[in-house]
């Protein structure tokens, strides 16, 4: 289905798209996916889709927090005496608002912030929404101070050879800067690192070079036009594709401010730390792309696999392959989600602005499905890696949701 309002669901101004809330203390979800949408504007432009992830999680643990301070939920990292009568639109605005300008500042802020306020009828509950949004955001950002997050990390290439990642690009790894950053919720960024991928010279590693080979080449003659358009349609920044669909989740579902505030954290924070495990793996195995694998096939002692010199693949990304990142994202959101509503028989409608196209999905598992075969068409992924990718993201979310 063509997506006729791309303004509304997909692409996102960077001003003026928060609107002022009708009246004072308004405790529906508007606030929480007012200022949810906002963030998400502000932290995907100009950054990939897995420091993005982290940082929305930083966020919406604000935002969820403060919400429990106004007596809806329970908090993820700072419990505060429960301000019934604050506003809400003043709190989640202010610990939105405190939490962006110290992490990811950026034009048209303030401006957004003032404009919002000025929708909130003065008195005791705007002044007492401020304090507590503040004290939230304050309490957040000295969690996170030195979080690794703002780190410069060289990257070090390690001796060349099979099956030994190397840049597929000019620029810097993406997002290696993970490998330094402090997990969300985790223990640890290898609390649940996968085995690795296959050795080169297994019966499965050579079967899914074959697969990848022929379906995720650049001029495939062998890939579908639709299975080309779900390449494509997962080719969006992910955490910007992931927050508007669980923005439309909310609305659709009609939830309340702190059940919609605690489903975006969960989902969030399960996401953050999925990606972050998932760089922690990624820069351990250094596992090379398909692109460099099948070029070199005839250096990997496998004799089932062959080499060809001009593949390319479909996309490509600038970081190791295993285990797939699209794939570690996509299981812990899915899981969270399946956590929070105690179902994996979600419906999701999900939308992308590369195709202008969207999909109906009529559970979470239809939703990784279509994913695991999108990386695979796109040439980006063998199949092992985007099955360990599930298995990380599904452990992590698993976890967080049993001990948050």
């Amino acid at each position: 289905m063509k997506l006729a309002a791309l303004l509304i669901t997909g692409t996102l101004a960077l001003t003026g798209s928060v609107a002022a809330p009708a009246a004072a203390g308004r405790v529906d979800a508007a606030p929480v996916l007012d200022w949810s949408r906002y963030a998400t504007q502000v932290i995907v432009a100009g950054r990939p889709p897995a420091s993005s992830e982290v940082l929305l999680g930083i966020v919406h643990i604000a935002i969820a927090d403060t919400v429990a301070g106004l007596g809806h939920g329970q908090p993820f990292h700072v419990a505060v005496r429960p301000e019934r009568n604050a506003s809400a639109a003043a709190a989640v605005a202010t610990a939105t608002y405190d939490v962006l300008r110290a992490r990811v500042p950026s034009p048209g802020l303030e401006t957004t912030y003032a404009d919002y306020l000025a929708g909130v009828p003065d008195g005791r509950g705007k002044t007492r929404g401020i304090q507590l949004g503040r004290s939230v955001a304050a309490a957040v950002l000295a969690w996170r101070a030195g979080d690794g997050l703002s780190n410069t990390v060289p990257y070090v290439q390690a001796p060349p050879g099979p099956g030994v990642w190397e840049p597929t690009a000019a620029t810097p790894p993406v997002d290696i800067v993970l490998t330094q950053v402090k997990p969300l919720a985790l223990r640890s960024r290898a609390q649940f690192r996968p085995a690795g991928p296959d050795p080169l010279t297994s019966k499965r590693y050579a079967r899914d070079v074959a697969e990848v080979a022929s379906l995720g080449r650049k001029d495939s003659t062998t890939r579908t036009a639709a299975e080309t358009e779900a390449a494509m349609f997962w080719s969006e920044q992910t955490a910007q594709q992931w927050s508007r669909t669980l923005l439309q989740l909310a609305s659709d579902r009609h939830l309340s401010l702190g059940a919609a505030a605690q489903m975006l954290a969960l989902v969030h924070v399960s996401a953050g730390d999925s990606v972050i495990a998932c760089w922690d793996a990624k820069f351990h195995y250094l596992s090379w792309r398909p692109v460099h694998a099948i070029q070199r096939a005839d250096t990997d002692g496998n004799r089932r696999t062959h080499a060809d010199p001009t593949w390319q693949s479909l996309l490509n990304v600038n970081h190791p392959e295993y285990p797939s990142g699209h794939s570690c994202f996509t299981a812990g959101a899915t899981r969270a989600l399946q956590a929070f509503f105690h179902t994996g028989k979600v419906p999701l409608v999900i939308s992308s602005v590369v195709t202008n196209t969207e999909r109906s999905y009529p559970d979470l598992a239809a939703v990784r499905s279509d994913v695991r075969e999108a990386r695979i068409l796109a040439g980006l992924h063998f199949r092992h890696s985007m099955l360990d990718g599930e298995t990380l993201g599904s452990q992590v979310a698993g976890w967080i949701s049993r001990n948050r």
